[in-house]
């Protein structure tokens, strides 16, 4: 795929990168400029090029652990204003509605699980705790911001005034489906119905092709890597938090999810291996597919990139337009397309990974990921800038 970390290349795209990264370093400037000399410490971080920093960069999570930043709950609600304007530099519009739906969604999850989960702390479900970071200084040539907390991880770096890379992008939803007045909700209804519909349309041989087990995994299999690799198996929840509780009733908690996930899966060692990540990518590929099924894996792709800003989300769709591309993007299946039972999909590419499931709370907790298996969080673009600057 060619262009910058951040996607594919055009005359379009560079220029909405470089609007895009003055955007960010405008809304993170003014955000920061609002923070009291006691927010600030939490908030700002130094420069990506600082390899401490850059280790606490490529430190994510989508668990409902402490993500690292200033949470939203601990700023006025100017502040809370200001961090939101930079949460949007980043998202397409839809995009935005997604992510501030799946924060305001912490609220149901309270009530779903009965006000008792507190994971020690005053209130555990709590749609203020999304922790806003900058890393380095807004403008500078090399800077990125995080926003993190349950369910949501978005990463964005910027080198050289450009944006060159928006992953790992992960959104959750807990739960997947909810109950209004004369409606449902469902912030990924999109991603999980588009899968669907695709797996429903393959005939006997596709499926087996596209088939990676049986029974679906119960979480992503590339968890909170910082960069997926042949072979990788699922992580387990309790290697999904930013370090091990103290408290020894809150551990025992994470193991009984993890077992009570595991044993719902009825996953072995040998099952895992069996989905792992590889490169190339298993699945059934895009020139194996018909027409219209390859038209519904042209919209499940977009439906991920397109949480990108506008500019990045066309250039992606370009892209993904040729018929050449689109062979080579592998779908992946494991689980029932029944509605309402436990799946996972997966859709790889050279460059592309895209994981999701909807498996744990009876297949009503889903989980989405958008990750640049060359790009992820813009090592490479990083690395020649720091190879650029040695030899200056």
């Amino acid at each position: 795929m060619p262009g910058d970390g951040a996607g594919p290349e055009s005359d379009v795209a560079a220029a909405g990168r470089e609007k895009a990264a003055a955007a960010m370093a405008e809304a993170a400037a003014a955000w920061l400029g609002s923070l009291s000399e006691d927010q600030l410490p939490l908030a700002a971080y130094d420069s990506p090029l600082h390899p401490d920093a850059e280790a606490e960069r490529l430190r994510w999570f989508y668990t409902p652990t402490e993500h690292g930043g200033l949470a939203i709950r601990d700023q006025s609600p100017s502040q809370q204003s200001l961090a939101m304007q930079l949460l949007a530099t980043g998202l397409s519009t839809a995009g935005y509605a997604t992510v501030a739906t799946v924060m305001g969604l912490e609220n149901v999850l309270d009530q779903v699980e009965g006000w008792t989960v507190h994971w020690g702390r005053q209130r555990g479900r709590d749609p203020g705790l999304y922790w806003l970071r900058i890393f380095g200084r807004p403008g500078d040539r090399v800077w990125a911001w995080r926003l993190g907390g349950h369910h949501i991880s978005l990463n964005n770096l910027v080198v050289a005034g450009r944006l060159v890379s928006t992953t790992p992008c992960f959104i959750g939803a807990d739960p997947a489906t909810t109950e209004l007045l004369g409606g449902t909700l469902r912030p990924l209804q999109g991603p999980e119905d588009t899968a669907r519909q695709l797996a429903r349309s393959l005939d006997a041989d596709q499926f087996r092709q596209a088939l990676l087990h049986p029974s679906a995994v119960s979480d992503i299999v590339s968890g909170n890597r910082p960069q997926v690799r042949h072979g990788d198996t699922m992580m387990h929840m309790q290697d999904l938090w930013r370090g091990r509780f103290e408290d020894p009733g809150l551990d025992r908690i994470v193991n009984d999810i993890d077992r009570r996930a595991e044993a719902g899966s009825g996953y072995t060692e040998s099952d895992h291996a069996r989905v792992a990540i590889t490169i190339p990518p298993k699945g059934i590929s895009g020139r194996d597919l018909n027409e219209r099924q390859r038209h519904l894996l042209r919209r499940l792709v977009a439906l991920y990139t397109g949480r990108a800003p506008e500019f990045l989300a066309d250039a992606y769709d370009t892209h993904y337009a040729s018929d050449t591309v689109l062979d080579l993007v592998h779908f992946g299946w494991a689980g029932s397309t029944d509605v309402g039972e436990p799946h996972y999909y997966r859709v790889q590419d050279a460059r592309i990974l895209i994981e999701y499931d909807n498996t744990q709370r009876h297949a009503n907790h889903a989980h989405s990921v958008w990750r640049d298996l060359n790009s992820d969080f813009g090592l490479d673009l990083l690395a020649e800038h720091r190879a650029h600057i040695a030899h200056e």
